[in-house]
């Protein structure tokens, strides 16, 4: 499946902020959002009027590169919060909250997106003790994500580990960092998930 494989850090400045795309580097002063906070390109710094479909399209855009979703994987999972009950955008955002290499991530399993991504396709994880490499997989309540037994004794995997010890973990998921392991406790509720996106406009958007 096609993937972006551009400077990340331009990503991020488009949107104007840190969405934490390249890990451990964002937290630094090299990060790109820190170093030059206008747009990329020639006239980047010049860009000051957005319209109403800007807006919307933005806040598309973020939800998405965030997560490391193509356009075609977004409208699927937009389509699937409209047909759920409740707030479509709310849904939206508990359905990619769900992907199972958001989970690692959450968990401080990885850096970043992009690596738990990496993770699980080279299958270094199991789902309640089964081997699973798709980062899409929709998680449960009551799943448990770990590291397989022979995964855990990688000194990269420990380093990495050891490098988001002190990230914050949502509240619906609850991560034991020295087993090595996470599980979905309830799913997350608005409150809980750290993006500043305006899902209204991405309802806004594909309701036109």
């Amino acid at each position: 499946m096609a993937r972006y494989t551009g400077a990340v850090c331009k990503l991020c400045r488009r949107e104007g902020q840190k969405l934490f795309l390249k890990g451990e580097r964002c937290y630094t002063d090299k990060c790109g959002v820190a170093r030059r906070s206008y747009a990329p390109g020639q006239h980047g710094q010049d860009r000051k009027k957005t319209s109403e479909y800007g807006l919307q399209l933005r806040a598309k855009q973020k939800a998405r590169r965030f997560y490391g979703v193509l356009e075609g994987q977004f409208r699927n999972y937009f389509a699937a919060a409209e047909a759920k009950p409740g707030m479509t955008g709310e849904n939206l955002l508990r359905l990619l909250e769900q992907r199972f290499d958001n989970v690692v991530y959450r968990l401080g399993f990885a850096s970043s997106h992009a690596q738990a991504r990496q993770l699980v396709l080279h299958g270094h994880f199991t789902i309640n003790g089964h081997k699973t490499d798709i980062p899409s997989y929709s998680l449960k309540v009551g799943d448990v994500v770990a590291f397989k037994e022979t995964s855990r004794s990688n000194e990269i995997i420990k380093s990495i580990v050891d490098a988001n010890g002190s990230r914050p973990v949502p509240k619906w998921l609850d991560s034991d960092k020295t087993a090595f392991q996470g599980k979905v406790v309830s799913l997350p509720n608005r409150e809980e998930i750290d993006l500043s996106v305006e899902e209204h406009l991405i309802v806004e958007l594909y309701s036109k």
